[in-house]
């Protein structure tokens, strides 16, 4: 069919059309071809949790971005060639670009253009629920966008269910739409003010019981676990950032209460002012006693996750909580097999498989943390004991420190510390 004919059929057909993307990737000195499409599979996951699909990807191997086109004018052809033959609606880099890349870029391809810091914000504002984050989002989202408004299209006039470009917005309007981008930061910093005020009363009612925050990369079931821990139904996905507001619940175990918070989900690259925008949010990390660092076992580069995490909470000043580790998901991870089924693989065979063993896993743990790590899987309850048996441990040794003349047939009262 004719790009005349395709156009001609699009017009002809009403029917809601699933908007398609490329992702583009630099491959740095330092990385592996393979790292940067694992890396781009993740690209490819947080686009379609935008409502987008993935149609095609672009590798080009660069020590640094190129200032004007990021990828340089060779790749921004080829890029070009395949979006106007195949009438792609946007173009997603793994990377976040300058304002004047921006500009370019949306000038020379004529279609939206996402990085990496726009995509996550857009799957934000849209899973958002509560006032405080979608004022969160909103606030990230206008600070992101203030300097990146070109004449050809700004963010701001794009729709929820899909979107096409405006031309011709001169200099003046983007001067007020910069105003307006400003006036509009300020009513949201001071909404949010407002809001903050509110969750540090809320906070301080909860004093004087254990405090345990669910952490770890997006995707990995923290949801799935919160909801095995409190018989509730909150809502666990499929998808990236299933989870944006942060959830507190009440749990007695053994006599023992506490409460637990579900969080956002950490990822890779996550945008500064996004970690700025969501400090009150996170503040059920930096206050908790106690952390359970959720982990997906079966994901090929879950050690990579676990970085992650632990840079950023360490960025938060969360880093030298206690922390249980939970690694998620061993009913399908590859766990490694028995000597003698190994002999009958091929070392490329046993290489491509990326085992796993447990007992060595558990090992290098124990040494780098008095806490046992747990193996479960969350969506089956498998050895949903033993998780409980390791969070009851140490929710214990804290709530004897709180309570030294605590009795284990004791219960303290809940009913004033509200949800």
């Amino acid at each position: 069919m004719s790009k005349h004919s395709r156009k001609l059929a699009k017009l002809v057909d009403n029917s809601p059309k699933e908007e398609t993307a490329v992702l583009v990737a630099l491959i740095h000195q330092n990385e592996t071809e393979a790292l940067v499409h694992e890396h781009l599979d993740e690209l490819a996951f947080l686009t379609e949790t935008l409502g987008a699909k993935a149609v095609h990807r672009f590798t080009q191997g660069m020590d640094k971005p190129d200032t004007r086109t990021f990828v340089g004018s060779g790749k921004l052809e080829d890029i070009k060639s395949y979006i106007d033959h195949f009438e792609v609606d946007m173009v997603i880099f793994d990377e976040d670009l300058s304002p004047s890349q921006v500009k370019v870029l949306e000038n020379e391809l004529k279609i939206k253009v996402y990085d990496r810091s726009m995509l996550i914000l857009d799957i934000f504002l849209n899973r958002a629920q509560s006032a405080q984050a979608k004022t969160q989002v909103e606030l990230a989202r206008f600070q992101y966008l203030l300097p990146r408004l070109t004449r050809m299209w700004t963010h701001l006039e794009r729709q929820r269910g899909g979107t096409a470009t405006r031309g011709g917005a001169g200099e003046k309007e983007i001067e007020t739409d910069k105003r307006d981008i400003r006036r509009k930061i300020d009513i949201l910093k001071e909404k949010l003010k407002k809001i903050e005020q509110q969750g540090q009363t809320q906070r301080k009612s909860r004093e004087g019981i254990v405090r345990v925050a669910l952490v770890g990369y997006t995707n990995v079931g923290k949801s799935t676990l919160m909801n095995l821990l409190t018989k509730e139904n909150i809502l666990a996905e499929n998808k990236l950032f299933a989870t944006v507001d942060s959830t507190v619940r009440k749990v007695v175990l053994e006599n023992v209460p506490f409460l637990i918070s579900d969080t956002v989900g950490f990822i890779r690259k996550l945008p500064t002012h996004l970690i700025e925008s969501f400090k009150s949010t996170l503040s059920e990390i930096e206050e908790a006693d106690l952390l359970v660092h959720v982990v997906d076992i079966a994901h090929p580069g879950f050690e990579d996750q676990v970085t992650v995490v632990n840079q950023t909470l360490s960025e938060m000043g969360a880093g030298d909580k206690p922390v249980i580790m939970v690694f998620n998901k061993i009913d399908i991870a590859p766990k490694m097999p028995s000597e003698d089924k190994l002999m009958e693989m091929s070392e490329f065979e046993v290489e491509q498989a990326n085992f796993i063993d447990f007992d060595k896993l558990e090992e290098s743990y124990v040494k780098k943390s008095a806490i046992n790590p747990v193996f479960m899987a969350a969506e089956n309850g498998t050895n949903i004991e033993g998780f409980r048996e390791a969070i009851i441990a140490e929710v214990k040794k804290i709530h004897k420190t709180m309570y030294p003349h605590y009795l284990d047939d004791e219960v303290l009262d809940l009913s004033q510390y509200p949800e």
